[in-house]
């Protein structure tokens, strides 16, 4: 098939998160699958800053093509993407539409109704609400427009979640959905680090207040009560500035700095060696639809404590983790309990599982199933 991808940004912005290192590994997927793939997106990463990347022409590498369009203002509103879109539009069999809030979603619906193309559209949990959540009369007005805009008839929202799809189908019933989870690279070769006399905790993602991260702090304090208890966490990712800073207050104000570090951005082959240094992650966030750092953790076979505002109830299933609420009580309970359990058998249990069913062949072969049925 010729498959249109189109995204406000794409590899290598990953100041966005997971959502740039899972549409990436899904083209990648789907070109290893036969499959001509495109992507049209803006070269924005951040809003400060743009990928050093040809914008003339389409780049080519690992079956893919991009093309990355100039932004102009804010992080996608590109007129070069504009421009391109009825081209684009017209090569494709299918077109899969990312994210919801951004530039691109307007003009694809519209340009996709135009030429009659099939839209399959993953909103990344941007329709699930939590008491966090900003500018809501905003989204409100905007997801009115787009759907008197869209051909419903032609759209098939992409959900990565039983839970999401719960929350979406409640604001739009009348839409077709489909679950299919974000799928995860499993590491051939894994070297962990043994462990030490402290208990290694991580933290790994974007540094955003809908990530709970203020809750394990607090949880944090809560295990410092505890004289006999050694423990350090690592606190990976990078995010708002000012909200980082604010991180960084909490630690000192909770005398957390002794023990707790914040890395910043960590990638690639870094990021595999703090998994391998690792004894447990902790993700506990407010809301995920997915949560793709879980998987990753449980691909490099570090058990984890996640929140049930996260889909991940079946770690407990699994034997390779917790499913908790994320208040600081809870989770200092949580991580006290774990301490004690065979944490490499729950890391190799965890890793076993993402291979039976988080493949990234598995789950390219049943996107490409989804469009074809579109």
């Amino acid at each position: 098939m010729k498959v249109l991808h189109v995204a406000p940004s794409f590899y290598p912005a990953h100041v966005y998160g997971g959502p740039t290192a899972s549409i990436y590994d899904l083209c990648r997927s789907l070109a290893r699958l036969g499959n001509e793939v495109r992507v049209l997106t803006t070269d924005a990463d951040g809003l400060d800053n743009v990928l050093d990347v040809e914008k003339a022409e389409d780049v080519r590498g690992e079956g893919i093509s991009v093309r990355y369009c100039r932004r102009r203002f804010r992080h996608s509103v590109s007129p070069t993407l504009v421009r391109l879109l009825r081209t684009y539009i017209s090569w494709a069999d299918v077109v899969h539409l990312h994210y919801v809030y951004s530039f691109p979603t307007f003009p694809t619906l519209l340009h996709c109704r135009l030429a009659a193309k099939p839209v399959v559209w993953s909103p990344l949990g941007a329709w699930q609400r939590w008491q966090g959540s900003s500018r809501r009369g905003v989204k409100e007005a905007w997801d009115s427009l787009w759907y008197y805009a869209a051909d419903r008839s032609s759209l098939t929202l992409h959900l990565t979640s039983q839970q999401e799809q719960a929350d979406t189908s409640a604001r739009f019933p009348k839409l077709k959905t489909c679950v299919i989870p974000n799928g995860v690279d499993v590491p051939v070769d894994l070297h962990p680090s043994e462990r030490t006399g402290d208990l290694r905790l991580l933290f790994i993602g974007r540094l955003d207040p809908i990530k709970g991260i203020e809750c394990l702090l607090r949880a944090c304090a809560k295990l410092s009560a505890n004289p006999e208890l050694r423990w350090r966490l690592a606190i990976a990712g990078w995010g708002d500035p000012a909200y980082a800073a604010h991180l960084k207050q909490q630690i000192t104000s909770l005398a957390l700095q002794e023990r707790v570090s914040m890395l910043g951005a960590v990638l690639g082959d870094a990021k595999k060696r703090l998994f391998e240094n690792s004894d447990l992650a902790i993700i506990p966030s407010h809301s995920e639809s997915f949560g793709l750092v879980i998987a990753e953790a449980l691909a490099h076979a570090v058990p984890v404590i996640a929140s049930k505002g996260t889909p991940w109830s079946r770690l407990e299933q699994e034997e390779c983790g917790f499913w908790v609420e994320n208040d600081p009580e809870t989770l200092a309970n949580a991580i006290l309990k774990i301490r004690d359990l065979p944490l490499r058998d729950m890391g190799r249990r965890g890793r076993d599982w993402m291979q039976r069913e988080f493949g990234w062949n598995l789950i390219g072969k049943r996107m490409l199933d989804l469009y074809v049925k579109r």
